[in-house]
């Protein structure tokens, strides 16, 4: 039988993990939303195939991390929302430009589906940080004199 605190932390966990999966479904769903709009945006790696890149890994990681409960698809699912993040940070504040086959991703404006992500994606790193810093404790193995 498990303890309060072993179940407690257990619920606490699974909370967690459900989070982190909804904010990376969020971001999914978004980006796939817009990647149509952005076809137009290209170089030769277009900003709406990276948009489908990005939504195709957010829902990966979404499904790894409810279904593979382990320290590293943690590491990754707050890799993937971090990324997610910062990216849309940087290319609304920074005109990075084109660079290599990467089209110039620069939009100097936040809209509803855009800061929808980025909240999403936040709260998903955030949320993934806590999995991975405080890490499952595993049981003590019973020894016998």
């Amino acid at each position: 039988m498990l303890s309060d605190t072993a179940q407690s932390s257990g619920v606490g966990r699974l909370v967690l993990r459900l989070v982190v999966a909804a904010g990376l479904a969020i971001d999914a769903y978004v980006h796939f939303d817009l990647a149509a709009t952005y076809d137009a945006v290209h170089a030769r790696i277009g900003q709406g195939t990276l948009f489908r890149i990005e939504a195709a890994v957010a829902a990966v990681t979404a499904v790894l991390v409810i279904a593979v409960r382990r320290w590293i698809t943690d590491v990754i699912a707050f890799l993937v929302a971090l990324g997610g993040l910062g990216a849309v940070v940087l290319y609304r504040y920074v005109d990075v430009g084109a660079f290599g086959p990467i089209a110039n991703m620069y939009e100097s404006t936040w809209y509803a589906e855009k800061t929808l992500s980025a909240v999403a994606e936040g709260v998903a790193a955030l949320a993934a940080l806590i999995l991975v810093i405080f890490p499952r404790r595993r049981a003590p193995v019973a020894t016998y004199p």
